[in-house]
């Protein structure tokens, strides 16, 4: 059964394949209109709403000289039921589905350094690279309450913030258990939080505690150097997070959040975006965004080999950013320096890093006494179809024998993105495209050990997706 959906799907996408050019990935957690209001529980049902996707992703890398290459073909999809509200209350449920369709060997190790797949295998399940048909997922499954412009949500779920968020694409999102409050009854403010008690990976198939959703990705090292042992050795209750975004006039935003994630660390975060118009339609951009973690009690567990966030530990990140707006176009550069008063830790597994620098596919989280220099060019038409993106960056991190303040030995390097994105019309409404390509180039020392470098330098991304949402 499981391989005649296969190949009704891959004929279905390579049809779209051939008939198309260039997705976006689909936005996790989409949600479409509020269906009407029900009369009574029956009504509830028959007038809610179904929505989904489907997706194909074609991956691969290509490595440096005699390090091995790696490709996956992926090809999945979601389906999605929300009720129509009954007395302020609704109803949603939805899970997605995966197949691994071609790839490499994504659980062999290298004979020259013993790395293993880093990227393709994010398509599918980090913890089984061999599980190719087995990757199904309940992904949401909640009980909404609404009352004017706000709502508390509580069940299965997926959540954009600035640390636990969907994630750029793969095949599906990350999702998180919890309950989670919106309130939007104050002019020009939206507060926003609540309490979370799992969560479901990007990349994974199961749920997981808190404490054990840590260190389902490469867990790195320790300060020591030693491998870090807290992979299944971290207890929490729960993360807690709040979060309020004021708009100030009409051209300023500012957000604070705070992060809790009980009895291992906490991070606070601030950012304010400011939008100066000049004339003709041009604008100057500016942002600038701080972060400050501490350990709580013993960082998760007493034991130093064990812990995630070392005892008393803590760190500091500061990111700005300027720029330039006028019509389509679009131009940014942007700086992030992590001091050295320790590593920025926050788990790959709840989400990608906030940074005005961030680039998709790498990230500085690890990292202490880190300067990140980014700039950025984009052009979209004016029906906003067809979108392009340059981006160059330079990351200088720690030495990769400085494993105080170097989680993952990563040396640093440059990185060039580009990004093409299409949004199809007419026969083909709700299909989209997409066309990444990354290159990274190797700039730190690694001292003639290709461990350094496998996966991580010297090495480009390609990455072709195609969605189509209804």
């Amino acid at each position: 059964m499981k391989r005649t959906i296969v190949l009704l799907l891959a004929g279905a996408l390579l049809a779209g394949v051939l008939n198309a050019q260039v997705t976006q990935p689909p936005m996790p957690g989409y949600e479409p209109a509020q269906p009407g209001k029900a009369a009574n529980l029956l009504e509830a049902f028959r007038n809610g709403h179904f929505h989904g996707h489907f997706r194909t992703y074609l991956m691969a890398t290509d490595n440096a000289r005699q390090l091995p290459d790696y490709y996956a073909w992926a090809g999945g999809g979601g389906l999605h039921f929300n009720s129509a509200p009954w007395h302020g209350f609704s109803f949603g449920i939805g899970g997605v589905f995966n197949f691994n369709l071609a790839s490499s060997d994504l659980g062999a190790k290298d004979s020259l350094t013993g790395s293993v797949n880093r990227y393709e295998i994010g398509l599918f399940d980090v913890e089984d690279p061999y599980n190719r048909n087995d990757l199904d997922r309940m992904e949401e499954f909640w009980l909404r309450y609404q009352w004017k412009k706000s709502r508390l949500t509580v069940g299965q779920q997926s959540l954009q913030t600035p640390f636990v968020n969907y994630q750029d694409g793969r095949m599906r999102p990350t999702a998180e258990a919890g309950a989670w409050a919106e309130f939007n009854e104050l002019k020009n403010t939206k507060i926003e939080g609540g309490w979370l008690w799992k969560i479901s990976p990007r990349s994974t198939v199961k749920w997981y505690g808190i404490g054990e959703s840590i260190g389902l990705y490469p867990k790195g090292l320790n300060p020591d150097g030693t491998g870090s042992g807290y992979p299944e050795n971290l207890e929490s209750a729960g993360i807690g997070l709040l979060g309020i975004t004021r708009r100030i006039g009409g051209n300023t935003k500012i957000q604070v959040w705070n992060q809790y994630v009980e009895n291992i660390f906490n991070t606070a975060f601030a950012q304010a975006d400011y939008v100066h118009p000049l004339q003709n339609g041009h604008k100057l951009l500016f942002g600038l965004q701080f972060a400050h973690q501490n350990a709580l009690k013993d960082g998760g567990n007493e034991d130093t080999s064990k812990t995630y966030f070392q005892k008393g530990g803590q760190s500091n990140a500061f990111s700005a950013q300027t720029g330039w707006q006028q019509g389509g176009w679009q131009a940014l550069a942007a700086y992030t320096r992590v001091t050295a008063d320790g590593r920025f830790l926050s788990p790959r597994e709840w989400g990608r890093e906030p940074f005005y620098t961030f680039m998709p596919r790498e990230r500085v989280e690890g990292s202490g006494d880190s300067h990140s220099v980014t700039g950025r060019l984009s052009w979209q038409n004016e029906n906003k179809k067809l979108r392009f993106e340059a981006a160059y960056g330079h990351f200088y991190l720690p030495d990769v024998k400085n494993t105080v303040l170097s989680k993952y030995a990563f040396p640093s390097f440059r990185q060039f993105n580009l990004d093409a994105r299409y949004t199809f019309g007419g026969m083909f409404e709700g299909l989209r495209a997409q066309f990444l390509y990354v290159w990274k180039g190797r700039i730190g020392e690694v001292y003639g050990n290709d461990k350094f470098v496998v996966n991580k330098v010297d090495m480009s991304l390609f990455n072709v997706v195609l969605n189509y949402t209804y």
